[in-house]
């Protein structure tokens, strides 16, 4: 249920229905030959798949993130980890005010994961929210699943290549990529980064069938949908 097709009198009698919403976060990054806004592409349709049979609200996505790696490569944006924490702590606490109380940040990016500290550290301020922080891909069922099908799952390669992240002008090299060192690209500055990636995928094949990748995307929904349905702590007031 996207608040993008509700008022705001949708959104307070939902709020007054059920405590709980989803607020999906991502990142506008280089992927290879992807959109640039695979993240953020990944992040709110999982949500929204996964909330849609509950009536439960998803916010819009949250389209950058912190990807300083990248910076070399054009249309990457990157904020700043204290620009990303202000930010998510000024629509947390809007959705406090909204009424929301049980609050699920679904995550598509990997560089996103200091929000999983900030949403500690908003639980101890406000006493009265539980906030959950839900990297989808790498979700214990999820990446199980990927491992199954192929341990080569990473950045920009098959792992990422879903019908909906795919763009028609641009389709996937044949083959696989040989495996980078990812380890240098850790220690290595932006301009560097992009002379070791080249293209920017991690390495692994560049694309597998969409009956592999519909099979992870199940996976990801179903246990999206779980974190979204429970356990949440009894409620409290502030």
């Amino acid at each position: 249920m996207k608040v993008a097709k509700m008022n705001w009198q949708d959104v307070e009698a939902a709020a007054a229905r059920d405590p709980r919403c989803v607020l999906p976060i991502g990142s506008t990054e280089q992927h290879a030959q992807l959109s640039l806004c695979v993240d953020m592409i990944l992040a709110e349709k999982v949500a929204t798949d996964a909330a849609e049979p509950l009536k439960i609200p998803v916010f819009p996505v949250m389209p950058y993130g912190l990807a300083p790696y990248f910076n070399a490569y054009p249309g990457t944006i990157c904020l700043r980890v204290e620009t990303l924490m202000v930010l998510m702590r000024d629509v947390v606490a809007s959705l406090r005010r909204s009424g929301f109380r049980r609050i699920l940040i679904v995550n598509g990016h990997g560089g996103n994961n200091p929000v999983g500290a900030l949403a500690q550290e908003l639980m101890a301020e406000y006493g009265d929210i539980s906030v959950k922080f839900h990297n989808w891909w790498n979700a214990p069922e999820t990446w199980a699943k990927a491992q199954s099908i192929d341990k080569t799952g990473s950045h920009a390669n098959w792992m990422e290549n879903f019908p909906w992240t795919r763009l028609a002008h641009a389709p996937a090299p044949e083959g696989e990529k040989a495996a980078i060192d990812l380890a240098l690209v850790k220690a290595s500055s932006p301009a560097e980064v992009r002379a070791l990636l080249g293209d920017g995928s991690f390495g692994g094949p560049w694309q597998r069938s969409d009956g592999d990748m519909q099979a992870i995307w199940d996976v990801g929904v179903a246990e999206t949908r779980a974190a979204l349905e429970g356990p949440w702590p009894a409620a409290q007031d502030g």
